[in-house]
C-alpha cells in the first residue's frame, strides 16, 4: 500500500459528518496551519458550479471516464450517491500527497469515509463531525436555502441515516463550538503524527 516515497510514512486524516455539520471548515481550518497536511481532492461527475476550479474543488470528469476508471481499479473508493452522479477517491490523488511528503485529509461522506477507513486501516484516522443535534443540523440545512423541498427532505432522510453511523469511526469531535472543535482538531492532527518525522528531516 506504500506510504509515499523515499520512506515518508505518511498519514490519513479522514473528516466525514452528514451534510453541514462543518466539516469542511474545520478541514479548511487545518489546511490552513499545518503545512504538512494536504487536501485530496476527489474526483466527480456532477457539473462544475460557477465558483469552482477542476483539479482544486474536485477533479471534474464525464460519467462515461468515470465508468471506465472504476472498472479499470483507479479509485479507492467511490459512490453514485444519486443517479449518474458519481463521487470518489483517485488512488493517484493519495500517491500524489504522499510523493510531496503531505499526509492526506479528506472530507468526504460516511459511505467513502468508511471504505478508506476499511483499506488503509491504522495508516488512517477517522474523525466523524457531530453537529449538537439533528435538528441544529435541519436548521441549517433550511438556512442555507439551496435546496428545493423534495431535495431537502432526501438530505435529511441521508442526515439521520449517517448520524445512526458516528460510532463506526475512531473520534467523533462534537461541533458545538467552533473555536473549541478547532483546538480539538488540531489535538487529533497533533496527537497522530507525533513521532513521525516531517519529509526531508
Amino acid at each position: 500500500m506504500g506510504g509515499g516515497k523515499g520512506g515518508f510514512d505518511g498519514r490519513m486524516f479522514i473528516f466525514t459528518a452528514p451534510s453541514g455539520a462543518g466539516k469542511t471548515t474545520i478541514v479548511k481550518h487545518l489546511l490552513d496551519n499545518y503545512s504538512r497536511l494536504g487536501f485530496s481532492v476527489s474526483a466527480t461527475t456532477r457539473s462544475r458550479r460557477e465558483h469552482e476550479k477542476h483539479g482544486v474543488d474536485y477533479y471534474f470528469i464525464s460519467l462515461t471516464e468515470f465508468k471506465e476508471r472504476v472498472a479499470s481499479g483507479d479509485f479507492a473508493e467511490w459512490e453514485e450517491v444519486y443517479t449518474d452522479q458519481c463521487y470518489g477517491t483517485l488512488r493517484s490523488e493519495i500517491e500524489r500527497l504522499w510523493s510531496l511528503g503531505k499526509h492526506v485529509v479528506f472530507d468526504i461522506d460516511v459511505k467513502g469515509a468508511k471504505n478508506i477507513k476499511r483499506i488503509y486501516g491504522d495508516k488512517c484516522m477517522s474523525v466523524f463531525v457531530r453537529p449538537p443535534s439533528v435538528h441544529t443540523l435541519v436548521e441549517r440545512l433550511i438556512n442555507r436555502q439551496t435546496e428545493s423541498e423534495e431535495s431537502l427532505h432526501k438530505r435529511i432522510e441521508k442526515v439521520k441515516a449517517e448520524m445512526a453511523e458516528e460510532n463506526s469511526f475512531d473520534i467523533i469531535l462534537v461541533n458545538d463550538r467552533l473555536e473549541i472543535a478547532f483546538l480539538e482538531a488540531r489535538h487529533i492532527v497533533d496527537t497522530f503524527l507525533e513521532g513521525i518525522p516531517q519529509h526531508g528531516s
